[in-house]
């Protein structure tokens, strides 16, 4: 008797052959196009989720169509996953899918057929120029630490880098005289990028007094050093971004990425081209960077309904 789609995790059905040897294959191709690394865990851990709830609806790589897959996305929404978590498993499931397709072990990739929830049209969160002249003037730069700090906010804004992009950055990722940065990005995809002025010269003041300071060991390549001597991880830049935007009394939790999102939007309302801005946030795709114009046109609403009489 077929056993019932809706059973939980807990009963662990074992995984068929064919669901073990397709799930390798996933994951090889995912390594071979070069995916983050935290996507290839997300992706592998939503299949595997998949491949059992499959096992249980007693169908193989080959049987799964639309319909099944439509189930299986209400499934995900019945058990409160949120949209955002539902469209990753669908994302998942199309790479799996068109893998599969290629090596010639489906015929079509019937994932693509199915619609992602819709999700909720959040704006990201923009720090006003002030806020961020607060935020970095606060930081002393007495300790090698501090000075640390507001190299690394400073890069982090002036720059537009994501906190992991940050934190994997080498001190020869740096052209201090070509006043620039390579980026090794999402995908393992390297893009260089423009260095400020006000970040060179916090970068310059924390490579010659605070990063010998901090270096225990020699051979580290990391251009940011933890008090230990080793390479930051992105949980301590969202750590000591939250100790310096309490200090400076900005309102609501400041994460890296409102840097990188206030990056992209001053630089949009400086006048700078979107396909410029493409380019120095690393988006593949133009549609990632469109956002942003969200962002300006949100802003001229809100101008526009405090200042107009007519609004």
């Amino acid at each position: 008797m077929k056993k019932s789609a809706t059973a939980t995790e807990d009963t662990s059905p074992e995984l068929t052959a064919e669901w073990t040897a397709a799930l390798e294959l996933v994951a090889d191709d995912l390594l071979r196009r070069g995916s983050a690394e935290r996507t290839r865990r997300a992706y592998q851990s939503d299949l595997v989720q998949f491949a059992h709830w499959s096992v249980l609806e007693q169908r193989e790589p080959a049987a799964v169509d639309v319909r099944q897959l439509r189930r299986y996305a209400a499934f995900c929404g019945e058990s409160e996953l949120a949209p955002s978590t539902v469209a990753r498993k669908l994302a998942a499931l199309r790479a799996c899918f068109r893998t599969l397709r290629e090596h010639g072990l489906v015929e079509q990739n019937p994932a693509e057929l199915v619609a992602a929830p819709k999700r909720p049209s959040n704006l990201p969160r923009v720090l006003r120029p002030a806020e961020l002249s607060a935020l970095i003037d606060r930081i002393p730069a007495g300790t090698a630490l501090e000075a640390r700090d507001r190299a690394l906010i400073e890069l982090a804004y002036g720059s537009g880098l994501r906190a992991e992009e940050l934190v994997s950055a080498d001190v020869e990722s740096l052209d201090l005289d070509g006043e620039q940065i390579r980026v090794e990005g999402k995908g393992s995809k390297t893009r260089l990028v423009p260095i400020g002025e006000y970040a060179r010269a916090a970068i310059v003041g924390y490579l010659e007094r605070s990063r010998p300071a901090l270096l225990s060991d020699p051979s580290e390549t990391a251009l940011f050093l933890s008090k230990s001597g080793r390479r930051l991880q992105s949980s301590d830049v969202r750590r000591r971004l939250r100790l310096w935007a309490r200090a400076a009394e900005l309102p609501g939790r400041v994460h890296p990425h409102a840097l990188r999102h206030s990056f992209a939007t001053h630089l949009l309302d400086g006048g700078a081209d979107l396909r410029a801005i493409q380019e120095l946030l690393g988006h593949e795709h133009l549609s990632s960077t469109q956002i942003y114009t969200r962002v300006e046109s949100a802003r001229l609403r809100s101008a526009y309904s405090s200042s107009h009489p007519r609004a």
